[in-house]
């Protein structure tokens, strides 16, 4: 895949899981990719294993979404467009926080307020402060990766999927919202069954050879990232 050359791209949740390769499936596509996550060590070890495949040298930024604030967004923006020239391509929100299925009397509301921080707060604030650099983009593509319970709820499914859902309530205003600029678009992109760590933890009994590899999902991140898709806005996609 080359059909990301020359674009820059940000993952959140870049140190692990879905976020770490998306990033990878983005660099090797020929982008240069801008690594966000809380946890140092693997995310340098992202950096590592993407400068040793030979892709363009990443940016690694490490950062927390679970306590960040205005200044902190902006700083971080700041930073994305010092590492590119003033320009971002793309944005993949591929952080979250799951707490536990569990009944309603067992849920608590520190779990609700932080899965609503990181799975919705946190992407409406750090889009936000990215906008003047993707402004600058002739195509910039943000993802919101989705969840299926944002759309059917459930049991069980309480915080995280309400927080899913208003994942999705955002990025359909933002797609709105951004109709008057034909360089932007806003998309959720909900990858299903995969073997990622959130889902073992969300889906514990579920067996492995019934959950697909990331890998088989990654050429539908490059489309939706790229100028393939330019045009398709406001959509929910289930891959």
């Amino acid at each position: 895949m080359n059909s990301l050359n020359g674009r820059n791209i940000l993952i959140t949740g870049a140190s692990q899981g879905l976020g770490e390769q998306v990033a990878k499936a983005c660099a090797a596509a020929g982008a240069t990719v801008i690594l966000t996550a809380r946890r140092q060590k693997k995310l340098e070890q992202v950096y590592d294993d993407i400068v040793a495949s030979g892709a363009p040298e990443p940016f690694a930024v490490c950062f927390d979404l679970a306590s960040a604030e205005e200044e902190g967004f902006a700083q971080l923006a700041q930073t994305v467009a010092l590492a590119t020239e003033g320009r971002l391509d793309g944005v993949v929100h591929c952080a979250a926080y799951f707490d536990a299925l569990s009944p309603l009397d067992c849920q608590t509301v520190a779990a609700w307020v932080k899965q609503y921080r990181v799975n919705a707060v946190a992407p409406m604030g750090l889009t936000r402060a990215l906008l003047p650099v993707l402004r600058a983009s002739s195509d910039a593509s943000v993802v919101f990766v989705g969840e299926s319970h944002g759309e059917r709820p459930q049991a069980y499914w309480g915080g995280f999927g309400a927080s899913k859902a208003a994942l999705n309530y955002l990025c359909k205003a933002v797609a709105d919202e951004w109709e008057r600029f034909p360089n932007l678009r806003a998309n959720v992109l909900v990858p299903g069954r995969i073997n990622s760590p959130q889902r073992v933890r969300s889906h514990p009994g579920e067996a492995a050879r019934e959950r697909r590899d990331m890998g088989e999902i990654m050429p539908d991140f490059v489309y939706w990232l790229g100028a393939d898709s330019r045009g398709r806005s406001g959509e929910i996609v289930y891959l």
